[in-house]
């Protein structure tokens, strides 16, 4: 597959790291007023001394108030300013994560466009969650056959096929399509050890290496 023009401008779009957090952060403090920052910072799964910083920030952008409560602890609570904030991040975020949905969806066709023109219509999926649920979709339209998932955690989705935890377990597919999120990479050198270069199918959505793969060969 070859990537179209608004490769570039889809990815550049998508919802940055700061504003994950500070989302988080916001719906955090506005579902308990009463969260200590160690238990932010494991909700978020990010460092302690991240969620000091950017509860400063918040307070020093009149975001978030904070009240000292028995025991010395600290409630915070959302402003009038902190809940336009909070909601305009919430609709960046589900505007960016439709933008990207689109775009895995279109990539998705095309490689069981490609699929198709090479008479290969059982497809595996490499990888469980919601990319698989889009392609596992997408596959319907395209006239392919989504004969099994591989996910180790055994996870599926809203998929229908049978999962596999390895790829031995894998009933006889004639390619895949690479859609684990976050460890797509791996996946992808994974697949490599049993399937050859050109019956691999990745998204250019997902940043995946393909080394020294064949020009002509699907990425």
């Amino acid at each position: 597959m070859r990537d179209s023009g608004n490769t570039n401008e889809v990815l550049a779009s998508r919802f940055d790291q700061d504003s994950q957090i500070m989302l988080g952060l916001l719906t955090a403090v506005h579902g308990d007023s009463q969260l200590t920052q160690r238990s932010i910072a494991s909700q978020l799964d990010v460092a302690l001394g991240l969620v000091n910083s950017y509860l400063k920030r918040c307070l020093k952008k009149g975001l978030i108030k904070v009240t000292q409560a028995p025991a010395r602890r600290y409630c915070y609570y959302l402003t009038p300013q902190g809940l336009s904030e909070k909601g305009r991040l919430t609709a960046e975020y589900l505007s960016q994560s439709f933008k990207l949905l689109k775009y895995a969806r279109l990539q998705c066709l095309e490689a069981f466009a490609k699929c198709k023109e090479n008479g290969w219509t059982r497809i595996a999926l490499v990888g469980g969650g919601d990319l698989a649920d889009v392609a596992e979709l997408v596959s319907h339209a395209a006239g392919i056959k989504v004969v099994a998932i591989l996910d180790e955690n055994g996870i599926a989705g809203d998929c229908g096929a049978p999962v596999a935890r390895n790829f031995g377990e894998l009933p006889p597919v004639d390619a895949v399509l690479i859609t684990a999120m976050p460890e797509t990479q791996a996946a992808y050198e994974l697949a490599r050890r049993t399937f050859p270069e050109q019956r691999i199918f990745t998204l250019h959505v997902l940043h995946v290496n393909r080394g020294a793969s064949p020009e002509d060969g699907p990425s």
